[in-house]
């Protein structure tokens, strides 16, 4: 499968087409809406997110919801276009009236337009923005639904924000949303979850804005998706990737991550044991992933998401029109996005897993796809 994003931040709205996606799929709607919903969730969110209520539009590839294996086209709307309208209409646009020089350090402003050869960053940040995270997600709510068919799931939470972390470890992806998303900042230790709290509310005092770290579960997932045969075919590579590539995010780790390097091998490999005529580990440390394949246990990964690089107090940048020292320009922005950035990296993940799984079971029904992985599953008992 394969799938591209278009649309800027106050555009008309954002458009994705899906290609490659199996038939036979039975697709609904409302779980798209909700997994758009569950974007625009958090504590330290901004006023953007008052304005919009992110609802897909599904134009092409089935009927009556269920897929045809022809390219799914979807379209979100963006409500805030009617106030921009004479700035960023696609033709009648005049987009001089909002220049923006005051490049904004840690954004793509500057080295977009040393790229694109633009004297305004307007033409940039509207494209880089992390509002065409919506167009993803649509995209991955798709897949995530036809994993959920096959019995795999996927969740996140928050374990991180601006040095608060959470104590509590999940053992599965079941019921990990409904929990989190009970939360302001979808944390589930309740603790840690009043301190960062407290930390957002300092950045709003302050007009800065705070990072931090969301894990990702999946369960379910068979063993022997991905391959050690080839660099690009390993899974973890491709899952980090997919995650890499959402705005804002500095690392990925699979597993225990960094910790790795800290300790000697017999406190990291997962030993091994058969119980019932199935081969089971006491610990995943290896985040379920091993040579690059999946091993049955729950994948398990973490992005580390850095503060929102646009602040109401102001950094000190360079006009790049006239070259003169200046403080950069405050956008409307929020203060922090790690708990929607959970979200986005739940369905960016849903999209890379779907993607891998069909490469190894073929097939472009549904009803095929579905007895390979159960083939799949066999094969994994002793």
């Amino acid at each position: 499968m394969k799938y591209i994003t278009a649309g800027e931040s106050h555009g008309i709205g954002l458009t994705a087409v899906l290609e490659g996606f199996p038939s036979n799929v039975t697709v609904s709607e409302q779980a798209v809406n909700d997994q758009l919903k569950r974007r625009q969730l958090g504590y330290g969110r901004g006023g953007r997110m008052k304005i919009e209520s992110d609802r897909v539009h599904i134009l092409s590839g089935m009927f009556g919801s269920r897929t045809l294996g022809s390219p799914i086209a979807l379209f979100v709307e963006n409500r805030d276009f009617e106030k921009w309208r004479e700035y960023t209409h696609p033709v009648t646009g005049k987009p001089a009236a909002k220049a923006l020089t005051a490049v904004r350090p840690g954004h793509a402003d500057y080295t977009g337009c040393v790229k694109y050869a633009f004297d305004d960053a307007r033409f940039v940040l509207e494209r880089a923005s992390a509002r065409e995270t919506a167009a993803r997600v649509a995209v991955g709510a798709l897949c995530r639904g036809m994993l959920l068919d096959l019995g795999i799931t996927i969740g996140s939470h928050v374990t991180n924000i601006a040095g608060v972390k959470s104590g509590v470890c999940p053992e599965s992806a079941e019921g990990l949303n409904e929990l989190a998303d009970s939360s302001a900042v979808r944390c589930i230790d309740k603790s840690a979850e009043k301190a960062m709290i407290e930390k957002i509310d300092e950045c709003m005092s302050r007009g800065d804005t705070a990072g931090g770290e969301a894990e990702i579960i999946v369960s379910g997932f068979p063993a022997g998706v991905g391959s050690y045969a080839q660099y690009y075919r390993k899974l973890d590579a491709v899952l980090s990737m997919h995650l890499m590539s959402v705005q804002a995010v500095k690392s990925v780790s699979v597993g225990m991550g960094a910790e790795v390097a800290n300790l000697f091998g017999s406190s990291v490999h997962d030993e091994m044991f058969c119980e019932g005529g199935k081969v089971v580990r006491r610990t995943n440390n290896a985040g379920g992933i091993e040579g690059g394949m999946s091993n049955g246990e729950n994948i398990v990964l973490r992005v580390a998401v850095k503060p929102i690089p646009t602040l109401m107090q102001g950094l000190r940048t360079v006009d790049i029109k006239s070259g003169e020292q200046t403080v950069a320009a405050p956008e409307r922005s929020d203060y922090c996005a790690v708990p929607a950035a959970g979200v986005v990296a739940e369905n960016a993940v849903a999209f890379a897993l779907a993607d891998e799984l069909m490469k190894v079971t073929g097939g472009d029904d549904f009803r095929t796809i579905s007895e390979r992985v159960a083939e799949m599953r066999k094969r994994s008992a002793l």
